[in-house]
């Protein structure tokens, strides 16, 4: 077994038909680029009734259709926003709480011990979150539920130093399911390959089609700060 094996992203995808809500961050191959992906995914009408729209600092969501909004509370919310040089992308509302205690001068890690996985038992959907420093190196966690009750909360972080052609992949379940399984392990430890087009196109292309609602993809230089952008919605 070679734990220090690259999994092929595509396999991954195209092998599940639900992980949900997924963060990908990483580096190019050459190591110049910081990369960051951010997916969501819904079985509901008012789960796939998103979009995400161009923010000044990141991302938001957003209903296609306001008339068919039925429940706002976990569903619209900014994925990504910037905070100095860094980046935070999140699952949730807890990207806000993130930004306000790092702009404070404390820590992710303190910010989200003041949160938990999401009230929507009986899947109890765990908060994912990111985050990626100027040099490339990132912090992944994930809160969920320690018990099928939702009576308690597992908190696990983990840190990375940034490797050229390695990105880590988390997300908030394993497969589909009633309830659906909430995703278990360590972030995956994946392969980025490619310019950030065949990026794009390699994550959104094997994503389930019936599920798969947006992506956002960013690849960042490492040594300007300047960076892409790209959203696909799959409703527009």
């Amino acid at each position: 077994m070679n734990i220090y094996e690259n999994l092929d992203l595509a396999a991954l995808l195209a092998g599940n038909p639900y992980p949900g809500r997924g963060i990908v961050i990483g580096k190019t191959a050459d190591g110049a680029k910081s990369v960051v992906a951010y997916f969501i995914m819904g079985r509901s009408e008012n789960s796939r009734n998103r979009v995400f729209i161009k923010e000044p600092d990141g991302i938001r969501t957003e209903a296609h259709d306001p008339a068919k909004l039925a429940d706002p509370s976990l569903i619209i919310y900014h994925p990504v926003r910037q905070v100095g040089r860094g980046l935070i992308v999140t699952n949730g509302d807890q990207t806000d709480t993130i930004r306000e205690f790092l702009e404070k001068g404390l820590t992710f890690e303190q910010s989200l011990r003041t949160r938990e996985f999401e009230p929507d038992g009986p899947n109890w959907t765990p908060r994912i979150s990111g985050l990626l420093s100027p040099d490339g190196s990132y912090k992944m966690s994930i809160l969920k539920s320690a018990d099928a009750e939702g009576s308690a909360c597992a908190r696990y972080t983990y840190e990375y130093p940034g490797l050229a052609g390695v990105g880590h992949f988390l997300h908030t379940y394993v497969t589909d399911g009633n309830p659906i399984p909430t995703f278990q392990g360590e972030p995956e430890r994946v392969a980025i390959t490619g310019t950030m087009a065949e990026f794009t196109d390699l994550v959104w292309n094997n994503l389930n089609e019936a599920n798969k609602i947006s992506l956002y993809v960013r690849f960042t230089d490492l040594a300007t700060g300047e960076y892409e952008e790209t959203i696909i919605n799959k409703n527009q």
